[in-house]
């Protein structure tokens, strides 16, 4: 339902701003560009897909990305990918569309995201595509995993002859819909926000060597979590489901103060490597569960830092975190937010606090995490634990830049732009919307959220006919007192709503500086925002 029942159907040309396009029941990609200040232009064809949909029945969403100002990607959801060279986008004058490449790829897909870029003089398209896919092995599960597919198509010059060819294909797996996957700019890696964990699979093309860490990077199946870990302020508590047959003169569990080592039998370690950080290795214990698990209690050296992971680099543990540490969290976040939502803390109370939180502001899913993989290596290179902080939307504010991504940060939400080639910086706070975390909980139908990509406003639909703007705080033309406390009041966000003269369900929804554009099933509605001045 996450991946194609709630997909954006109209889509936001970044680069040419003001064209939004969508792929029509019939194959043909349309374009609507604005022209006056709220006048469309007509719907213009600009291309047909070739393949006659109406004869599928297993297929997906027609989709599309933008890959540069004059590059995209297309798919029309029977599992073929078309790599289109489009002429300058938005003037019908030089657009037209030509495709350099198309190629069956299997089982049908959607695009999630794309870039262009120049490497040693060879120009490439890296596209992420998305799958849900039948997992037999899965009984325990929900009988699904989620692929992600990332290929690299490149310019290769044969014989004097100039084609774009698949130069590398490889192949992610999960348990759960990603929030949000991008390949940065330079092609070189790729983040990801998801609830589960995702891991590189072994591809039968893939010509990497048959080391121990290409095994361990590329298992062919995403298995369950090999340990369970949790923390406190002053120790680490690790749980591992051992066998029936193993008594405890099998057990070996060496502790050293930076290193952990834990065997069964003669089999090769279970664990073993650097830990997070340095631990008292004289007071760590271990015990034996129910005859089915062990249990290892780990004493922190330092009390009170966080272990962003166990064993520095392995993914094959679950991190699992108790509703009080999360709300610890949550309180700790709070600075975030509090500045830029109160210029005058001593003045001003925040417009809401973490009493005031209501039913509506359960979070669904536990936590999710950020992780950013390297392209080479194929390994994990950042984990972040995301905790209670809630996944809201995504928006391209630079499209020379990665897509940024929102976060709930207790009553706030902050949006934070990734940036790939600066690692001691490489998720920048860039915007803060006033309390949207807390005002998003309550709209229990909302489909879609988008921002402005100026930060001026953030915006919400519902599945039919509402739509809500919520514009960042402004100073005041007119003195207006607090009747409470009798204080001045110097700036007011506003939320405006407005209602759609249709009925049909809204598939579309995007924002630019000056207006939101909302597609639903017969029309394209055009809401003016802000003035072009």
């Amino acid at each position: 339902m996450r991946a194609f029942g709630m997909y954006n159907y109209l889509h936001l040309d970044s680069w040419h701003q003001d064209n939004v396009y969508y792929v029509d029941q019939f194959g043909r990609v349309m374009n609507l560009s604005v022209t006056l200040d709220t006048a469309l232009q007509k719907p213009r064809e600009v291309f047909r897909l070739p393949t006659d949909l109406t004869a599928y029945d297993d297929r997906l969403c027609a989709s599309m990305h933008f890959s540069s100002s004059t590059w995209l990607t297309l798919s029309d959801g029977t599992g073929r990918l078309y790599l289109i060279k489009s002429g300058k986008r938005g003037d019908s004058a030089s657009e037209k569309w030509e495709i350099v490449f198309n190629e069956e790829l299997g089982r049908p897909f959607i695009i999630t995201h794309s870039v262009s870029f120049v490497k040693s003089d060879m120009h490439s398209v890296a596209v992420l595509l998305l799958r849900v896919e039948k997992d037999e092995l899965d009984t325990k599960g929900s009988g699904f995993h989620i692929t992600l597919e990332w290929i690299t198509i490149a310019e290769i010059s044969k014989e004097g002859d100039d084609r774009y060819e698949i130069f590398k294909r490889r192949v992610l797996q999960g348990k759960s819909v990603p929030h949000y996957a991008a390949i940065e700019p330079s092609g070189d890696g790729l983040m990801v926000v998801s609830y589960k964990p995702f891991k590189f699979v072994k591809d039968e093309d893939d010509k990497l060597e048959e080391n121990d860490d290409a095994k361990a990077t590329n298992e062919k199946k995403v298995v369950d979590p090999l340990y369970y870990w949790q923390q406190t302020e002053d120790d680490v508590t690790i749980t591992v489901d051992i066998p029936q047959d193993i008594t405890k003169d099998d057990i070996k569990v060496h502790f050293s103060p930076d290193n952990i080592r834990v065997t069964l039998k003669d089999q090769p370690p279970l664990m073993e490597g650097k830990l997070s950080s340095s631990v008292d290795h004289e007071s760590c214990t271990w015990i034996i569960k129910d005859n089915k698990s062990l249990e290892i209690t780990l004493v922190k050296k330092n009390e009170g830092p966080w272990w962003p992971e166990l064993i520095v680099g392995d993914t094959r543990g679950e991190f699992i975190m108790d509703p009080a540490q999360r709300s610890e969290i949550a309180e700790s976040l709070m600075h975030l937010t509090s500045e830029v939502m109160n210029p005058n803390p001593e003045k001003e109370k925040p417009p809401c606090n973490a009493q005031e939180l209501e039913e509506c502001d359960a979070f669904l899913e536990d936590s999710a995490s950020l992780c950013r993989f390297d392209g080479i290596t194929l390994k994990v290179t950042h984990v972040i634990n995301l905790g209670s902080n809630q996944y809201l939307f995504s928006v391209v504010v630079d499209p020379r830049e990665m897509p940024c991504f929102c976060l709930r940060h207790d009553v706030d939400a902050l949006l934070w732009q990734p940036h790939s080639d600066q690692p001691e910086n490489m998720w920048e706070h860039i915007a803060t919307f006033n309390a949207l975390g807390y005002v998003q909980a309550s709209k229990q139908d909302k489909k879609f959220m988008a921002c402005a990509p100026d930060y001026s406003y953030a915006a919400l639909c519902e599945c039919l006919r509402r739509v809500f703007i919520y514009r960042q705080p402004t100073p005041l033309s007119t003195v207006l007192y607090n009747r409470k406390e009798g204080r001045q009041v110097g700036q007011v966000a506003k939320q405006l709503v407005a209602t759609l003269e249709a009925s049909d369900p809204i598939l579309g929804f995007q924002a630019t500086r000056e207006r939101l554009f909302v597609l639903t099933t017969k029309t394209l509605f055009l809401i003016k925002v802000n003035s072009g001045n």
